[in-house]
């Protein structure tokens, strides 16, 4: 697969993720990986990226064990991209089950 087109995938189910619930980066990688084939060399890149464009906000919290964990929360901006992205995709795919399958196929 087109590793762009990977990417952009991961990151719509990474704010599709957060927006369901706050999350840290390692719970984002191992919810990922059970679908997906990502790694951290992916997905921290990503988590970065979207806070830097206001998508995402972090907060510290205290665990039992070594340092505070840093989770990511959406934010009114993440969320509303997060919207778009479903609907650009609910859009590609009906135009691709129309190429590939026909008109009857239903996303």
């Amino acid at each position: 697969m087109n590793t762009q087109f990977k990417k952009g995938i991961i990151e719509m189910c990474v704010i599709h993720m957060i927006n369901a619930k706050d999350m840290y980066g390692f719970e984002v990688i191992d919810s990922l990986s059970k679908e997906i084939d990502v790694n951290e060399n992916t997905i921290y890149p990503i988590l970065r990226r979207l806070t830097d464009q206001d998508y995402f906000e972090t907060y510290s919290e205290a665990t039992n064990v070594g340092a505070p964990r840093k989770y990511y929360r959406i934010t009114a901006k993440g969320s509303a991209k997060m919207v778009e992205y479903q609907n650009e995709w609910n859009k590609f795919l009906k135009g691709v089950y129309r190429i590939l399958g026909g008109e009857n196929h239903e996303v």
